[in-house]
């Protein structure tokens, strides 16, 4: 009797330590101050699905695209001296013009409030480009869209992935096409500062890259420092003096642009 009472109390002890640590794992989902109760104290429901704090985000972050990047556009239009800037700003307005009426349709159905006028740092940014002529204009165009389009397409795309409402999950398929439209149009300006964007992005990064070493097993040349070009800072960079490393030629190989394997690809 003993023994079965002593059984009795060791297993008893078990199944109680294991409660004890297990209900803290069980329930962590559910406290104050975790992601998942953050999430749920920000959502609201609705009837095309939750909406979440992200959500109304991205629609004040559209909003607040067009209301600054429409007259861009047409700024560019009337002012741009290439065709490749005028044809990107045509873009920025006709693009612009259908996005904000969506994104003002499915905020007035979710009950979500919109700004009227851009934000001041947008403002800034449209009065630069006001007080800029020539070639510094389309530089500055160039970038400043460029940029400010490539934020917002990183937020379109988490929103895409995330949102369980469906009338922000179509628009944001609407605003990625219209989004990589807009940087592609920028891009094929040619003025495109992709060092800055790199330098900007690894400034804000919090984590270090992974990935595999460098081919070869060195390390990446060092970019060249950028030359000034009068009160502003040119986006070309100053060529190097350095004469590279001695090319092996193989003269195995077929002509490049043949049909053998040293041809290349259409």
């Amino acid at each position: 009797m003993r023994w079965i009472n002593g059984s009795v109390l060791i297993i008893a002890a078990l199944v109680a330590t294991i409660g004890a640590l297990a209900f803290p794992v069980w329930s962590y989902a559910d406290r104050s101050g975790t992601g998942q109760a953050n999430l749920d104290a920000a959502t609201v429901a609705t009837q095309w699905g939750p909406l979440s704090a992200t959500d109304r985000d991205f629609l004040v972050k559209v909003r607040l695209a067009g209301l600054w990047e429409l007259p861009a556009g047409q700024q560019a239009i009337e002012r741009a001296p290439s065709k490749a800037i005028r044809d990107a700003g045509d873009h920025l307005v006709v693009g612009h013009t259908d996005l904000d009426q969506r994104v003002r349709d499915v905020s007035a159905r979710l009950g979500v409030e919109l700004p009227n006028q851009p934000n001041e740092q947008q403002q800034g940014w449209l009065r630069e480009l006001s007080a800029a002529s020539g070639q510094e204009y389309e530089r500055k165009f160039a970038n400043l869209l460029r940029n400010a389009h490539g934020k917002v397409f990183a937020l379109v795309a988490q929103v895409r992935h995330t949102t369980r409402n469906s009338l922000v999950r179509q628009l944001a398929t609407d605003a990625n096409q219209t989004v990589l439209d807009h940087i592609t149009m920028l891009e094929q300006t040619g003025l495109v500062d992709f060092d800055a964007l790199a330098n900007e992005a690894a400034g804000a990064a919090t984590a270090s890259p992974t990935g595999p070493p460098p081919p070869g097993g060195g390390l990446p040349p060092a970019p060249s420092p950028a030359v000034p070009s009068g009160d502003d800072q040119s986006f070309t960079s100053r060529p190097s003096t350095q004469p590279g490393p001695p090319t092996a030629v193989n003269t195995d190989r077929p002509p490049a642009g043949g049909h053998g394997e040293g041809g290349t690809a259409p």
